[in-house]
Formats: structure tokens, sequence, C-alpha cells
């Protein structure tokens, strides 16, 4: 990965909308080349897709929480079958493995404190092998970027 590709992946970070001809011109190539590179990028799993992004607190949700996990059993099987019930959580925005004193972090969003004591008891409880949770409420986002801010 040279300059041209960092380049094409910071510019689309910011624009995804970026024609093809605008986005040549920002990398300093001509089209056809800029073409290649961004379907290579593709063809090789660096670029994954595009969306939109969505103002989440603009939408209403605007609770975050991180819950803590730990569980009954951390054989792989456990693992396996936790990750993949998590993944079909839709309040769950992150969830990370942790080296620590708990298994699991969970960045999960959701309304209101109501909403998240629902989708504690109902859905974070229930996965398989949760044994305990711990929650801090977050009251204030300092700073979130991504990636795209760091190209």
């Amino acid at each position: 990965m040279d300059r041209f590709d960092r380049s094409i992946l910071a510019v689309l970070a910011s624009d995804g909308r970026i024609s093809i001809t605008d986005l040549a011109k920002r990398i300093g190539l001509s089209k056809s080349p800029t073409q290649a590179r961004l379907r290579r990028l593709e063809e090789a799993g660096v670029i994954t897709g595009y969306r939109a992004m969505v103002n989440p607190i603009r939408l209403g949700f605007d609770h975050i929480a991180f819950a803590e996990v730990r569980l009954t059993d951390t054989r792989e099987a456990a693992l396996a079958a936790f990750n993949a019930a998590v993944s079909k959580v839709g309040a769950i925005e992150q969830a990370h493995m942790i080296a620590g004193n708990f298994d699991y972090l969970l960045k999960v969003r959701t309304q209101d404190m109501a909403e998240y004591r629902r989708v504690l008891a109902e859905d974070i409880s229930t996965l398989p092998h949760v044994a305990s949770t711990s929650t801090y409420v977050a009251m204030e986002a300092v700073k979130e970027t991504a990636l795209g801010d760091r190209l």
C-alpha cells in the first residue's frame, strides 16, 4: 500500500460518495489508475463497504453504557457461542474481548436508561455463558473518531 492507496482511503473515509473523477483529482492520478486501485482495495478487503454515517443522537439514541461481562466458560466453543450471539443484539454497538479481570467490554447504545435496563435483562444477561455484568454509564463523549481520521 503506497501513498496513493492511503490517499484514496483518507478521501473515501471523509466522502464516500465522491465520484471517481473527483477522487482522481484529489489524489493526483488519472481516472483509470484510480479506479484500478479502488477496485484492488475492495477486492483485497481493505474497503469492506460504503454506508451513510448516521448521527445516533439526532435519532434519540443518546444513552451509552459500557458493560463488563464475565463468562462462566472461556473455552473456544463458549467464546464462539458468545460472539455469535452478541452479533445479533442490535443495541450492542461494539464488543471487545478483554485481557483482564473480565472477559468482554460491550458498548451499548439505547434511547434511555429504561431501554438499557431492558436490553441488559433480556438480551445481554441471557447471552451464552454470562456469569455477571457490571455497567458504566457514559456522561459525555469527549472524543470519537473514525479510522479515516488517522490516515
